[in-house]
C-alpha cells in the first residue's frame, strides 16, 4: 500500500509515526505543519490525515484532533518507511561484555543476553529456546545436600549446563562419581538424543556395572534432561518495564494477562516455528499475533543459532524485546539483531555468519 501514497502523504505519515513513537501522544495537524516549516497549512495536513485514517493507517483515540497509527499503519511504516539507526560502539561493547560465556552455563548466557536487551532497550527482554542438544564432553554429579545433587554437563564447545536432581538419601560420593563416569563414557561425543535410548536400554536390561544407587542417580539425570528438552527454556527479564506506560486499569489487566501467558509458555512453539526459517529479525506488531493481540505490545525477535558437531548451524531459539507498539523500532531492531549474532557466536557459530533483516 505504501506505493499508493504520494510523497506528501508518505512524509506526513512518517512524521506522525515518528512523533507518536517519541511522545506516546496523539499527533495533531499543527504539530506536523510546524515540523515541516509551515510548507503546508494545518488544514492541508488535516485533509491528508483524514485520507490516511480512511485507509486504516491512523485513528483518533478520543475526541481530540490528534491521531495515532493503527497496528496496520505501524506495519506499513516498519516495512516501507523505517530507516534503521546505527548501533553505537558503546552498545556493541556492552552486549559483547555482558554476554561473554567464560565460566557460564548456556542458560546463564541466555539470561544475561535477555537482561542486557532489557537494560539497553528499556523494555522486556525475552529468550525462548528448546533444550540445546549438543554433543557432550563430560558429565559429573556434585552432592549439594541430603537427597539432592547437581548434574554438571560440559558440551563439546566448552559451555556448561547444570540441573538439580533428587538422589537417594545417604548417597555416597563414590556412587555419584560412578554415575558420572558411566554417563561420560556413553555420552562423550554424542548428543543426548543419540545416547538416551542406548543408556535406557542398558539400565532396563541391567547390562551395566552400576550399583543400585548409582543406577537411580543416572535414571534421575536422564529424566531431568528429557523433561527439560520437552519444556524448553523461557527467560523474560525486565517485565516491570512493560508496565511503565500503563495509564488505565484495563491496560494493566491486559499486560498482566500477557505476563501470565508468557510464564505458562503458551504460544512459544508457534513463535519458534515462525522464526525457524527466518533469515533475520522478525517484527510482530500488536494484534498481528495472538500472543500479543490484546496487550497493546509488539515484539522484535531474531533467531540465534548453534552448531551441532560438524553440521550446519541450526536455529535453536529466538531472542528479542517486548514493548509497547510505539517502541523505537529504528533503534531496537539493530540491538536485537546484534545480540542474536553475539549469542550465536558464543554457541559455536562462526562470527562471520551474520543475520540480516
Amino acid at each position: 500500500m505504501i506505493v499508493e501514497l504520494n510523497a506528501r502523504s508518505r512524509e506526513i505519515f512518517r512524521r506522525i509515526v515518528d512523533t507518536y513513537v517519541e511522545t506516546g501522544e496523539p499527533v495533531g495537524s499543527r504539530t506536523i505543519a510546524k515540523q515541516m516549516g509551515h510548507a503546508l497549512s494545518p488544514a492541508t495536513v488535516r485533509n491528508v490525515m483524514a485520507d490516511l485514517e480512511e485507509m486504516g493507517l491512523l485513528y483518533s483515540p478520543h475526541t481530540s484532533a490528534g491521531r495515532v497509527p493503527t497496528d496496520f499503519g505501524l506495519r506499513l511504516y516498519v516495512d516501507g518507511l523505517l530507516q534503521l539507526g546505527e548501533l553505537g560502539e558503546e552498545e556493541r561493547r556492552a552486549i559483547e561484555t555482558h554476554c561473554a560465556a567464560t565460566g557460564r552455563s548456556v542458560e546463564q548466557v541466555l539470561e544475561q543476553a535477555s537482561a542486557t536487551l532489557a537494560g539497553l532497550s528499556r523494555h522486556a527482554g525475552i529468550v525462548v529456546a528448546p533444550k540445546l542438544d549438543r554433543p557432550f564432553r563430560h558429565v559429573e554429579f556434585v552432592p549439594l545436600a541430603p537427597g539432592r545433587a547437581l548434574v554438571v554437563v560440559v558440551t563439546d564447545n566448552g559451555l556448561v549446563e547444570n540441573r538439580v536432581i533428587e538422589v537417594p538419601l545417604g548417597m555416597s560420593p563414590s556412587a555419584l562419581v560412578e554415575a558420572g563416569n558411566y554417563l561420560s563414557a556413553r555420552l562423550a561425543g554424542r548428543t543426548f538424543a543419540e545416547a538416551f535410548e542406548t543408556i535406557r536400554r542398558e539400565i532396563e536390561e541391567q547390562r551395566t556395572e552400576l550399583d543400585a544407587l548409582a543406577r537411580q542417580v543416572v535414571e534421575a539425570g536422564l529424566a531431568t534432561w528429557a523433561r527439560d528438552g520437552d519444556e524448553g527454556v523461557l527467560i523474560v527479564k525486565g517485565q516491570a518495564q512493560l508496565l511503565a506506560d500503563v495509564e488505565t486499569l484495563a491496560q494493566l489487566e491486559r499486560i498482566r494477562a500477557l505476563l501470565e501467558t508468557l510464564e505458562r509458555k503458551r504460544g512459544l512453539l508457534k513463535l519458534l516455528e515462525q522464526t525457524q526459517h527466518a533469515d533475520g529479525v522478525q517484527i510482530f506488531i500488536g494484534a498481528e499475533t495472538e500472543l500479543f493481540g490484546l496487550s497493546g505490545c509488539s515484539m522484535i525477535v531474531a533467531p540465534y543459532r548453534a552448531r551441532a558437531g560438524e553440521g550446519e548451524p541450526q536455529v535453536v531459539g529466538a531472542i528479542g524485546v517486548i514493548g509497547p507498539t510505539r517502541m523505537n523500532y529504528a533503534r531496537i531492531i539493530p540491538l536485537v539483531d546484534y545480540t542474536a549474532r553475539v549469542v550465536s557466536r558464543i554457541l559455536g557459530v562462526d562470527g562471520t555468519e551474520e543475520s540480516g533483516r
